[in-house]
């Protein structure tokens, strides 16, 4: 190991962790604060989506509101990714979508126009249906929230994690980058692809082939890792060498990226195998990239030496009062 290599892994930790999108999630803990909840609240905060018992499974509800500046300079786009979101979130806890409600702030309706559009043409494409919402005319600018409703009879949830399990990262590589770092590959993409894909989420549950995860948002694999590592009270190892960018993309770029279909999944090392080969099949890919360790701290490694992303113990990054082992 040459001290090179070192400084050289140590300089990619300390970039991700002072990225704004990785940063972004430090205000999870504190607006939870605010409403007086904590991971054991009803729906465990800290999930992708509030799973909620209903005697026969669970019902799912989560919810995204959208960066003005983001839908004001693309808002076919905006409406687009409102319903495309909200459904990783639900197919991540093993469940499939129901329904979608919208909440539009406009100048006019002619202002409103294209967000309306993104949200029904996403609808259409993944067979979820827009059942209403909030609609407001009169507003001084464009603003966007979207919720949704599913269901789940197997859950994934982000809090069962366990030091053994290995670290799978699944994702979408036909794509581009819209903006920033979003990498789109739903746009062109069939509609019965689309479906199909998500659709696994849930059929890997109930084939009891994930014992944790979370769909990759924003903050990338490297932020969505260190999420799943603190709700779960775990340390996670991601190895530099087994991530697997699409072409041209550079590895750093691709642990801070938002994809339209990314998940992180924790799988027991005899079913790697079969959870990864199941991806394959549907032209997705995924490999493992990690492990899960006892500990509290999300690691870096190269193969010729490891650095410390982020201590979640030392330094809760979700804050909901998850206890460490």
């Amino acid at each position: 190991m040459s001290l090179e290599a070192s400084t050289d892994l140590a300089g990619l930790a300390e970039r991700l962790r002072a990225h704004p999108a990785i940063r972004s999630k430090l205000g999870i803990g504190r607006a939870a604060a605010g409403l007086g909840l904590s991971a054991a609240s009803p729906g465990r905060p800290g999930d992708d989506a509030a799973a909620l018992p209903n005697g026969q499974g669970w019902d799912l509800l989560a919810g995204e509101g959208f960066i003005p500046g983001f839908v004001e300079e693309n808002p076919w786009f905006a409406g687009w990714c409102g319903v495309m979101v909200n459904l990783s979130d639900i197919a991540a806890m093993g469940g499939r979508a129901t329904a979608v409600l919208d909440q539009i702030w406009a100048p006019s309706a002619e202002a409103a126009r294209p967000l309306m559009e993104g949200l029904r043409d996403a609808s259409a494409a993944y067979g979820v249906p827009l059942v209403g919402g909030h609609t407001n005319f009169g507003a001084p600018a464009l603003g966007l929230a979207v919720s949704v409703l599913g269901k789940a009879e197997a859950l994934v949830t982000s809090f069962d994690a366990r030091p053994g399990d290995m670290l799978i990262a699944a994702a979408d590589p036909r794509g581009r980058y819209i903006n920033f770092d979003n990498f789109c590959a739903a746009l062109e993409a069939p509609p019965a692809r689309l479906r199909g894909d998500l659709a696994l989420l849930p059929e890997l549950a109930a084939a009891g082939l994930v014992r944790a995860g979370k769909d990759v948002s924003q903050g990338g694999i490297i932020g969505t890792a260190l999420m799943l590592a603190e709700c779960s009270g775990v340390a996670i190892e991601i190895d530099l060498d087994a991530l697997a960018p699409p072409p041209g993309i550079a590895p750093e770029r691709w642990l801070r990226t938002f994809p339209s279909f990314g998940f992180l999944l924790s799988v027991a090392p005899g079913d790697a195998n079969a959870v990864c080969a199941r991806f394959a099949a549907r032209g997705l890919d995924a490999n493992a990239v990690g492990r899960v360790l006892p500990g509290s701290a999300v690691t870096l490694a190269d193969g010729r030496d490891r650095a410390p992303f982020w201590d979640h113990a030392a330094t809760p990054y979700l804050d909901l009062g998850v206890p460490h082992a």
